[in-house]
């Protein structure tokens, strides 16, 4: 599990870097799909901007867009996901302990992704608001992705002004 921090590390060129508390939600619903552990990757598995897949002794698991998943799949449907804002230093510690923690508190259920460059927090759909609600608390900025690289200017949830 990454255990990078929000505190200050040692940056790569000057001085020190802490973790910059903006999150992203990705556009999309989610499933969380189990096969079996010596299944093939499936194409459907690949489709979307978003996925993530791993292989243990004991499970393919998949993260995909919810859309793709065809019947017949063990899945759980209907999580919506949250990008911490990257890339994220190796050497910090702690980064899914300040999003967990809050989180936990109000009793959210999480399932994490962690990649080369960031994490990524998926959130049951009907307990998003909630989520965004304790990341408030805890000084996070979420910031909606529009699609196709498309950015919202301004956080999630605040209405513009006509």
């Amino acid at each position: 599990m990454n255990t990078r921090s929000p505190g200050k590390v040692r940056g790569k060129r000057k001085g020190t870097r802490k973790l910059k508390k903006k999150l992203l939600l990705l556009p999309g619903t989610f499933s969380i799909c189990r096969l079996e552990s010596n299944a093939s990757i499936p194409e459907w598995a690949l489709s979307g901007g978003f996925s993530s897949i791993t292989r243990t002794a004991e499970e393919l698991s998949v993260v995909c867009a919810q859309d793709q998943v065809p019947p017949g799949i063990q899945r759980q449907d209907g999580w919506k996901a949250l990008q911490v804002e990257g890339p994220l230093d190796f050497s910090l510690t702690g980064v899914l302990a300040s999003l967990t923690d809050p989180l936990a508190k109000e009793g959210i259920s999480v399932f994490a992704i962690s990649t080369y460059d960031t994490d990524y927090l998926l959130v049951k759909e009907k307990q998003l608001e909630g989520a965004i609600q304790a990341l408030r608390g805890e000084g996070y900025e979420i910031n909606k992705d529009r699609g196709r690289g498309g950015f919202e200017t301004r956080p999630y949830g605040v209405r513009s002004k006509k």
